[in-house]
């Protein structure tokens, strides 16, 4: 019996203030998110996060929140149910923290009595606190659920040709406007994370061109990937260097995260005489508070307030058709013996 794990990172169950803290509460605590002694990881959660972030971040909820819930729960749900119209295999959906939990979703699954289960991160990159952290969880708790079930994961697809398809055509309608520049801003990571990720120890981060340099590194890098997904997605429009750049966004803490930061760089674009920026952020298939609130209102503010005109946030794939076609393909690949199969992902361990 065979079955599909759909899985991405999680949402407060509300945006009130205690609902929050639990949320951040469980996402900070993991150790391939906040990655130190696990001593020094409570103090920090528990004494100098959680005493102020959870009303700070519950704010930033609340103007987001819809009323079916979280805009990230809620689009991963409805993908869910379009596919499993298109599809005969049980498929299910989880997320790393808070609910629909993973437990739940394989104690559901262990009932019907599946026995092989392909996992899909919801996640395009290879990172340590999103794919990484997703896959060892979900397959810790199937083996102390249901030690019988076997799981194959879904690689990551920065630079698939489906992906880089739904991706660059549910851009289209901004990208066929008039605009001076455009935007990619990937969540951002600590600068240690790729150094962790490398099974080599000595590529990630070494020189200026690593990202550039062939290296079995890549399989891991986040910041390799999300270079490709780029080169990949300007390669399909055509889209004039000049016209682009990257950033990344969401970082937490005083230790060196990747860069340019994407709040730096907003009012650099604004002195440049960008007066049109839209900005997409493919490290994110649903969007979150990190796409509607971090950019649609605050990046916006700031732009404008640097002397930018207009930021557009160009939405995240969401249900857009192709992207239901490609975890279609996915899936299908899969269930029919004659596609070829998805490779186990092999993850390395912390």
């Amino acid at each position: 019996m065979k079955a599909i794990l759909l899985i991405n990172l999680g949402s407060p169950d509300s945006p009130s203030v205690p609902d929050v803290r639990k949320y951040l509460r469980e996402f900070l605590m993991d150790g391939r998110v906040l990655d130190v002694n696990p001593i020094a990881r409570f103090c920090i959660v528990n004494f100098a996060i959680l005493p102020s972030r959870p009303k700070q971040s519950a704010e930033a909820y609340n103007k987001i929140w819809t009323p079916a819930g979280s805009p990230l729960v809620v689009t991963s749900r409805n993908v869910q149910t379009k596919l499993q119209q298109r599809l005969d295999i049980p498929i299910e959906l989880a997320m790393r923290y808070q609910s629909p939990s993973i437990p739940d979703a394989i104690k559901r699954l262990a009932q019907k009595a599946v026995d092989d289960l392909l996992l899909i991160p919801l996640f395009p990159h290879y990172a340590m606190s999103s794919f990484e952290t997703a896959v060892v969880r979900v397959k810790e708790v199937a083996a102390r659920i249901s030690p019988r079930m076997r799981t194959q994961v879904q690689p990551p697809y920065f630079d698939h040709p489906d992906y880089i398809n739904a991706l660059v055509a549910s851009a289209q309608d901004y990208l066929n406007q008039g605009f001076d520049h455009l935007l990619f801003s990937f969540h951002g990571l600590p600068e240690r994370h790729l150094r962790i990720s490398d099974p080599t120890g000595c590529h990630c981060l070494t020189a200026q061109n690593c990202c550039e340099t062939p290296s079995p590194a890549h399989a891991t890098c986040y910041r390799a990937q999300c270079f490709k997904t780029v080169a990949a997605f300007v390669q399909k429009t055509g889209l004039p260097k000049e016209k682009y750049s990257i950033a990344f966004q969401s970082r937490l803490g005083r230790d060196p995260w990747l860069k340019p930061y994407t709040d730096l760089e907003l009012p650099k674009l604004a002195e440049r005489g960008i007066k049109k920026l839209f900005v997409i952020c493919p490290a994110f298939v649903a969007d979150c508070l990190e796409t509607l609130e971090e950019i649609g209102i605050r990046a916006h503010e700031t732009f404008t307030e640097a002397g930018g005109k207009e930021l557009a946030l160009i939405p995240c794939l969401n249900e857009h058709p192709l992207w239901l076609d490609t975890l279609e393909k996915m899936i299908r690949a899969f269930t029919n013996p004659a596609q070829p199969q998805p490779r186990a992902e092999a993850v390395p361990t912390v």
